[in-house]
């Protein structure tokens, strides 16, 4: 199971009340990846992400046995810093590109104070000779309780879990840094920065493309 040095004790969660969750809360992501308007979609997926992710849990977890080592400034800069990153990597999450995703719940298990709830969606890309043509994938919502509120630790997008992908990238960033958790801080902040003005551009190509769309209309 994976445990955060330092984080609360999460409550009790049953299977049943997990799969509605998921059946619910999964399928408006999902959704959101699909929507045309991209300041609508990051809208949606900001208030999923700040609503239903268990932003203290996942942020000390994917620092480890580092985050002891900052000071109570360095704390409060990296989880303010790290909501800023997980809203913007979100975004980048690569959804978009489906022309119907269809979504069901196909089975969860309670492991300790967790439910892992595993999910099938069904991405439809296109046709092919006129039929169909599509992929499935299989999610896994790991989802715990705080605070009388289900929220997610982690998400399996085929077996690759989003929270062991965070880590990994921290603790190489970490080491390349020297342990130096300042440093570690600043080139957080700078790739922030840059994944957020690509979003940004993102958006402006968007809007741009629908001003000179409708002049021509």
């Amino acid at each position: 199971m994976l445990v955060a040095a330092g984080v609360c004790r999460a409550e009790d969660v049953t299977v049943e009340e997990a799969r509605r969750f998921a059946a619910t809360k999964g399928e408006e992501l999902l959704m959101s990846f699909q929507e045309p308007d991209l300041v609508e979609r990051y809208r949606q997926l900001d208030a999923l992400f700040m609503t239903y992710i268990d932003i203290d849990y996942v942020s000390r977890f994917v620092v480890g046995r580092y985050w002891p080592q900052m000071t109570a400034e360095q704390q409060k800069r990296y989880r303010d810093l790290f909501v800023r990153y997980g809203l913007a990597y979100y975004k980048t999450l690569p959804l978009d590109y489906a022309k119907k995703l269809t979504y069901e719940i196909k089975g969860a298990e309670k492991e300790g104070d967790f439910v892992n709830v595993a999910t099938n969606v069904h991405v439809t890309l296109g046709t092919k000779n006129g039929k169909p043509e599509g992929q499935d994938v299989t999610l896994i919502f790991r989802l715990h309780k705080v605070g009388g509120i289900i929220k997610a630790v982690d998400v399996k997008v085929a077996e690759s879990s989003l929270l062991l992908t965070y880590r990994g990238k921290f603790y190489e960033m970490i080491a390349q840094d020297d342990g130096e958790m300042e440093w570690f801080l600043e080139d957080l902040e700078i790739l922030t920065s840059s994944i957020e003005h690509q979003l940004q551009e993102n958006v402006s190509k968007q809007q741009n493309s629908l001003e000179i769309g409708a002049k021509k209309g």
